[in-house]
């Protein structure tokens, strides 16, 4: 009897043993598994210039480093326009030439010429009225002749006194006003020169950041509207992990709390770090507890972080965090 009854306590023990993990199993409760998605930074190329799509030099896949040229816009229009606005920068600059270089040397000449010859003229004028005085003193000429020598010498001041001024105009140049209003239409040639330049230069899009060529939206020969992305650019070094939970599990999620979450497409489990809590809006984010009583639940975004780059990781797999309840 004592045999059988040490070989009947191991076996009562296993049996109550495995019912007891059997009862346990079923009546505790299961961990909650929270399913998210990777999600990474994305980039969208655009050009401020709208025009036809002539060449695209990537594809979706390729890689792509910062400054690297991914497309062109044929744009005529703006080429047109840059030309007349050369041609009139042509022009502003050559008349503010003319102003600030003054008075040219062969006008200052013919000037001084003209003044010259009316100081000659008043002289004899002058000399011509003194005698026919003289005579119409003495009685020989008429009266009608001294008044005639007086006009004429009279007229010969003015002109001379005209002279002089025209003279002193052409040594002293163009005024000041003159020379504020050509500077003011060479810069502002210039400014739209250089505006109409920037934007040709922005028909060549570059990649402002480097990444991985998600999607290319336009192919060579549409037409390319303002603003519009025609290069889509995903950086997967900047990648998180995305879920949405309930408000109930939120406190199991605190900022800077640390988990291991499972990437099925990679078959591993990644350590992410908590960096963002954020609600989501009102539209699809309450959820009823219990029909009648209790309240209405928000659903929260929460974004974690990746402690270590991690080879492989794309925007769109799926992680999978376990709570325990």
């Amino acid at each position: 009897m004592s045999k059988r009854t040490l070989i009947l306590l191991p076996v009562l023990a296993a049996i109550i043993v495995a019912i007891s993990l059997v009862f346990w199993r079923s009546y505790s409760s299961p961990p909650i598994q929270l399913q998210g998605q990777i999600e990474a930074r994305q980039y969208m190329v655009s050009s401020k210039i709208p025009g036809r799509l002539a060449e695209v030099h990537v594809r979706r896949g390729s890689v792509v480093t910062a400054d690297e040229l991914l497309f062109r816009i044929d744009s005529p229009e703006l080429e047109a326009k840059l030309t007349q606005i050369e041609a009139l920068d042509t022009i502003s600059r050559s008349l503010a030439q003319a102003v600030e270089g003054g008075t040219r040397d062969e006008k200052i000449a013919a000037a001084r010429s003209e003044f010259e010859k009316a100081q000659a003229a008043e002289a004899l004028a002058r000399t011509t009225y003194d005698r026919v005085r003289s005579l119409a003193e003495q009685g020989v000429v008429a009266r009608q002749r001294l008044d005639e020598a007086y006009t004429f010498w009279q007229i010969a001041q003015k002109t001379r006194v005209t002279a002089a001024e025209i003279l002193q105009l052409a040594e002293t140049g163009p005024r000041d006003e003159a020379r504020t209003a050509s500077r003011a239409g060479e810069a502002a040639t210039t400014s739209l020169r250089n505006e109409v330049a920037e934007l040709l230069d922005d028909t060549l899009a570059h990649a402002h950041h480097g990444g991985v060529v998600s999607n290319v939206l336009l192919s060579p020969g549409e037409l390319v509207p303002q603003g519009f992305p025609v290069v889509m650019l995903t950086d997967l070094n900047d990648a998180w992990a995305l879920f949405n939970v309930r408000e109930d599990f939120l406190e199991r999620v605190p900022e800077g709390a640390e988990f291991d979450l499972q990437v099925p497409a990679l078959n591993r489990q990644v350590r992410f770090r908590v960096s963002h809590v954020a609600v989501l809006g009102d539209f699809a984010t309450w959820r009823a507890t219990v029909p009648g009583r209790g309240f209405d639940m928000r659903t929260f975004e929460v974004e974690m972080q990746p402690l270590e780059p991690v080879p492989g990781l794309r925007a769109g797999m799926s992680v999978l965090l376990e709570l325990q309840p």
